[in-house]
């Protein structure tokens, strides 16, 4: 059983490949936590996708000076500490490159991933 609390690093987690880039997924495997945190590399091939049940919260760490996030189709530019909040639903995809921590509620899964 896990311990109350946890440190990690999402920069040694291993990278997988989602709709965005790529992801680096934190406390996953913990049962008493409802949510996952990731790190993730969003490329130019970036897919417009949503979820059904999953909430995020996008906070861009680093980013291209045109960077911005669509959000059922209308563009919104973006920079670095830019926060964005993503309820279940809406399409949504980053334009141009940029490094996002992702909160993600309840905890990421990839049958909760749509494309249209």
């Amino acid at each position: 059983m896990p311990t109350r609390e946890s440190i990690i690093r999402l920069d040694e987690l291993p990278a997988v490949a989602c709709p965005c880039g790529t992801a680096r997924r934190g406390f996953a495997d913990r049962t008493d936590f409802p949510a996952t945190v990731h790190l993730t590399e969003i490329t130019h091939q970036a897919r417009t996708h949503y979820h059904r049940l999953q909430t995020e919260v996008y906070v861009v760490l680093e980013c291209e000076p045109d960077a911005a996030i669509e959000l059922d189709g209308v563009s919104h530019p973006v920079d670095r500490l830019s926060a964005i909040l993503i309820p279940p639903g809406v399409r949504h995809r980053g334009v141009g490159q940029m490094r996002v921590l992702i909160y993600c509620t309840p905890k990421f899964d990839p049958a909760d991933e749509y494309f249209d």
